[in-house]
Formats: structure tokens, sequence, C-alpha cells
């Protein structure tokens, strides 16, 4: 399957109106509709995203979104000067936490990828500027996939960023996960040919 035809929108085919509640599709196609794909630039942002991507690791993308909210709040909406700073009485408060993935490697992993933001901010480099110089130089001119098998899980960009971001001490930001945070981001556009959402244009 290649695309779904809701309210006579053609959307990407990795929303399968057959297999999800009516709140779990309402979701999805929110997301997709005024989120996936479209250029996120901000380090604040970013790092949200980043750290969603990085807790959604082995699991759906719709349990994040349905713990998003939850995310935010216990993450003090992911600013990265007050995650930086958590201790081992915020772990224990995440772990406790139902409201999130209870997951000790990546709340651990998030509290050392802010610190690491942190330090990038205090040598004047900007997360998202970082992030960006991964974006392949065609992202915009390149054609969209025709359907979802066309869509590679990992790319060299992906790699490349997963590489860096490494060697600069983040973690849970494999290849993979890279990818996924570049699709979300703008990064790259991989809503298929068909789908209704308009092109990127910067």
């Amino acid at each position: 399957m290649t695309a779904e035809v809701v309210d006579r929108r053609i959307r990407c085919g990795w929303i399968d109106q057959s297999r999800l509640s009516p709140d779990d599709f309402e979701l999805y196609c929110n997301y997709h509709d005024a989120e996936w794909g479209r250029p996120l630039r901000g380090s604040a942002e970013l790092f949200e995203r980043v750290t969603l991507e990085a807790f959604q690791s082995g699991l759906s993308w719709l349990i994040i979104l349905r713990k998003r909210d939850n995310f935010r709040a216990a993450f003090d909406g992911f600013d990265v000067e007050r995650v930086a700073r958590y201790t081992e009485r915020d772990v224990e408060r995440l772990m406790a936490d139902q409201g999130i993935v209870r997951n000790r490697s990546k709340i651990d992993a998030t509290i050392s990828n802010a610190q690491v933001v942190a330090g990038l901010a205090d040598d004047g480099v900007d997360l998202g500027e970082l992030l960006w110089s991964f974006a392949p130089q065609d992202r915009i001119t390149r054609d969209r996939p025709a359907d979802l098998s066309q869509v590679a899980p990992v790319t060299p960009e992906s790699t490349a960023m997963a590489k860096e971001l490494k060697r600069r001490g983040f973690r849970f930001v494999g290849p993979t996960t890279a990818y996924a945070l570049m699709q979300a981001t703008g990064m790259v556009d991989d809503h298929v040919a068909a789908c209704w959402v308009p092109r990127l244009s910067e």
C-alpha cells in the first residue's frame, strides 16, 4: 500500500487506518499533516525530537506520540539547561513516571545528551546548524519516493550524522535513529509522491 485516502486527501501509507483506533488515527494524521517532514531548525525543538526519537528506538512511534505531552511535562519542556542539571533524584522521579517510557538507559542518555548540547552552546556550536549540516544538498529537488519500499532506513548522510554525534558524546542516536530524525524534521522529504502534503520549498 502506498497511501491512505482520508477525507479526500492522500497520505503516506504508514498511516494504516485499518490498524488504528479512531483516536490514534486522528493523532497520526495530525502529526503527518502538520509536522512530519516539515523543516524544524530551532535547537530546543530539535533537542526534543532527538530525545523522542531515541526513546522510540525499538518501539512504535505511535507510543511516543501518545505520551508526548507527558514527556514534555516530565522533562521540563525539554529545556536543555534544566535537563542537563538533572540529578539521581530526577532519574528516580522519571523512572516512577508511568506517563513516559521508563527506560533507565534512555533517561540517562537524555540527560547526558542535554549536557552535550549545553556544552556545544557554550562553545558557540548551534545544535540546529550541526544537524542540518548533514541535510542532502538536493533535498528540495530530489524526487519523492513512489512508495514506502523506496525509502531506505539508513543513508550515507544519516550514517555521517550519527558518527559525528557519537564523536561529540551523544548517546542513543545511531544511523537509523538519525535518519528518522532527518525525515521528521524536513532534512529530507520522504512523503510519497501521491501524498497531499506540499513539497519542501526551503
